[in-house]
């Protein structure tokens, strides 16, 4: 398991696909795990798995040749733990978790300067690389360029240990 943390707008998203399509084409299984501070909607209005939510069911699940899901309501209940929530992902080589930055994983710290946000690092014994849009010196971990997505998965691969089965 290895993440990517940082605040609004600082290019999470981007990294973390970066990465995925990096360790993909190296031949690794990748699921990731995504904490969204807003509400969400997979679903659309409309649609009959949308009404069915609608109209009070506990899950939804949709199936398709392609792809399933199933869309489970809260309604009320407390936010499932990230433990939680990572047990119910099927066996991979890796998990990248996108958000999530006060738990104790591995993670690389994104920052865009620009947007004067604090720094994780100096209280996060987690965060062992950043990755940023302008050069950082003086620096406890590794630190690359944003858009360094290969260089950043061959760390991720080292710092874990990973090998292709």
């Amino acid at each position: 398991m290895f993440g990517v943390a940082g605040f609004k707008n600082s290019g999470k998203t981007t990294l973390t696909s970066r990465l995925v399509t990096e360790l993909t084409a190296r031949g690794f299984k990748v699921s990731t795990i995504k904490h969204a501070h807003h509400g969400f909607d997979l679903d659309q209005k409309g649609r009959d798995s949308f009404i069915h939510r609608q109209a009070g069911a506990h899950e939804v699940a949709i199936v398709s040749g392609s792809r399933w899901a199933i869309l489970h309501e809260l309604r009320g209940n407390e936010e499932p733990t990230f433990e939680d929530m990572l047990a119910r992902l099927s066996p991979c080589d890796i998990v990248i978790v996108e958000g999530f930055k006060r738990e104790a994983y591995p993670k690389i710290e994104v920052r865009r300067l620009d947007l004067d946000h604090p720094a994780l690092a100096p209280d996060d014994v987690n965060i062992v690389a950043i990755a940023c849009d302008d050069p950082l010196v003086d620096q406890e971990v590794p630190v690359f360029t944003r858009d360094d997505a290969e260089n950043i998965t061959d760390f991720v691969i080292d710092h874990l240990g990973l090998r292709k089965s």
